[in-house]
């Protein structure tokens, strides 16, 4: 793939015996990419599917259409910091030393430290997916768990200050005795790398879980198995990225030959339907749709700037309060509900303020680049791997100085002063080439890329062990294991019935009455939907 595209980017970190201990890749047009998509990255290493037990752990961003899109890929040996700490560098020399604005990962020690000693900058938040499933399993040992489970779900989701969480926090604490619980204290803690309203001041692409990752690791399973080799892994990768980036491709076709008409007559909605794709126009309206159940009042105002009080009916039996100021003289308005603030997308009280100060236009502060389907985006004419064969790199070389020399030569033919000028500068482009030739023949370091491509001959599959750290099969919610444990107990029945009929069916083939049970039974399982038993 190097040799295909000079701006791919690989390095291997390896064992004695060349065997492989780390590894890490990034095409050229995911490079590219990275310029527009890097500032959220979500990173996940749950996914282990190749018969050396190696962790795959992939770099995914969001792109302009709210679509996930890789930006890298990792195998890795295990899941110490060291490691991490590996990855994480090679990452930053993949993208030109530019960390990104926030890192997505699940409640990892490991690469939460390795993360703040290569990326002090970048704001981490881990998955609050993976920690709010986890409540029934670390909290059913108190009585009334499932009202436990309710009120912490209430108390993280619904506290829309930190010190209004802090309270609420303290409260819940005390009401169900749970001052003493280890887990709880523990989360509380962190809770500036977890809790949505420690975070959601930060941009975050509407990400607050790794489900993206994890997504694109079940989207890897289309092309992967659990017996691909390491170098039948990397090529299926290679497809699975390709087919990431014809998603993007045939949305930025919709974006240029359709549009969405707007569902109101409000110029701000027409606004944004000029400017952003399909996909995240389709956000904004929905809080349009939204601002039907707000009621705005206003609190106070005073020299242009005001504060309004919108109630939302959130349900037939909650109705929530959110405070949003709005200043005339800036054109700003603010919510206490973060949404601009984390996803991008003015929110429906915001909008119910604009629409009773009566503003017909939004700040183009509003309108982020980063949605726009307007922008031209150069990692969309990058070639990559997946493309069609591109010329062989020497070649395209010489092809393309033979092209510059034809012209030169043809200038300086003219004269016998503009051919000797001609031979001086080729005697000393000659002599310089032959010095960097030599100087580079003689010297004994590699840089990073270098050194990999002189080992790359003679690199080993590793051997066939599990890794340490955390188990790969992720903690399930309890109606998955139920769904599962039911279809495995239909299926084994079903199977047993059938062995049954077929063996019946076989013996009396001539039998009607046994050829019709047959027929029916039959009917009954394709009825059924489950077409797995190849009935």
């Amino acid at each position: 793939m190097k040799e295909k595209n000079p701006n791919f980017f690989f390095e291997l970190e390896l064992e004695e015996d060349q065997l492989i201990k780390l590894a890490f890749w990034a095409d050229a047009r995911s490079r590219a990419a990275f310029v527009y998509f890097g500032d959220i990255i979500s990173f996940d290493t749950t996914y282990n599917t190749n018969r050396y037990n190696l962790v795959c752990g992939s770099f995914v961003g969001v792109n302009h259409h709210g679509q996930s899109t890789l930006l890298g890929c990792s195998l890795m040996k295990n899941e110490e910091i060291e490691s991490f700490k590996w990855l994480f560098q090679c990452w930053l020399r993949c993208m030109g030393g530019n960390a990104p604005k926030g890192y997505l990962t699940d409640q990892c020690a490991s690469m939460k430290r390795a993360l703040e000693a290569c990326m002090p900058t970048t704001v981490h938040r881990w998955c609050i997916w993976h920690i709010m499933k986890k409540i029934p399993s670390k909290l059913n040992g108190y009585k009334g768990h499932a009202d436990i489970e309710q009120q912490m779900s209430h108390v993280v989701w619904n506290s829309h200050s930190k010190d209004l969480f802090d309270r609420n926090w303290n409260d819940f604490l005390v009401n169900f005795g749970l001052a003493d619980n280890k887990w709880l204290s523990d989360l509380y803690e962190d809770r500036h790398i977890w809790v949505p309203i420690y975070l959601d001041h930060h941009f975050w692409a509407g990400m607050r879980s790794t489900q993206r990752s994890e997504s694109m690791h079940s989207f890897f399973n289309k092309y992967i198995t659990r017996n691909s080799s390491l170098i039948q892994f990397v090529k299926q990768y290679d497809n699975c990225l390709g087919s990431r980036e014809q998603a993007e491709r045939e949305s930025d076709a919709a974006d240029f030959h359709t549009v969405i008409p707007c569902a109101t007559k409000s110029s701000i909605e027409a606004q944004f339907q000029d400017a952003y794709t399909q996909a995240k126009f389709r956000e904004v309206q929905a809080q349009f749709r939204g601002k039907a159940n707000c009621i705005t009042r206003l609190k106070n105002s005073a020299l242009g700037y005001s504060v309004y009080e919108v109630g939302e009916q959130v349900s037939s039996s909650i109705f929530d309060r959110f405070a949003v100021t709005y200043d005339s003289v800036a054109a700003e308005v603010k919510c206490q509900c973060l949404l601009f603030e984390s996803r991008g997308i003015l929110c429906r009280h915001a909008l119910s303020v604009l629409s009773f100060e009566q503003v017909s236009q939004v700040s183009p502060r509003y309108i982020l680049e980063r949605w726009s389907k307007k922008v031209k985006r150069q990692h969309t004419h990058i070639k990559s791997s997946h493309d069609e064969p591109l010329m062989e790199p020497r070649s395209k070389r010489f092809d393309q100085l033979v092209f510059r020399s034809q012209n030169i030569c043809e200038f300086a033919s003219e004269s016998e002063e503009l051919t000797a000028i001609l031979h001086r500068a080729y005697d000393n482009v000659m002599a310089e080439m032959e010095a960097l030739k030599a100087k580079r023949k003689g010297t004994s370091s590699l840089s990073h890329e270098d050194a990999n491509l002189e080992s790359v001959n003679e690199l080993q599959s590793p051997p066939r062990i599990r890794t340490r750290g955390r188990p790969k099969n992720r903690l399930g919610s309890k109606l998955e294991k139920q769904i599962a444990n039911a279809t495995k107990k239909k299926k084994t029945k079903v199977l047993s019935e059938i062995n049954l009929f077929d063996a019946a069916s076989v013996a009396h083939s001539n039998c009607s009455q046994y050829q019709g049970q047959v027929i029916n039974y039959q009917l009954r399982v394709q009825a059924a939907g489950d077409n797995s038993l190849g009935v």
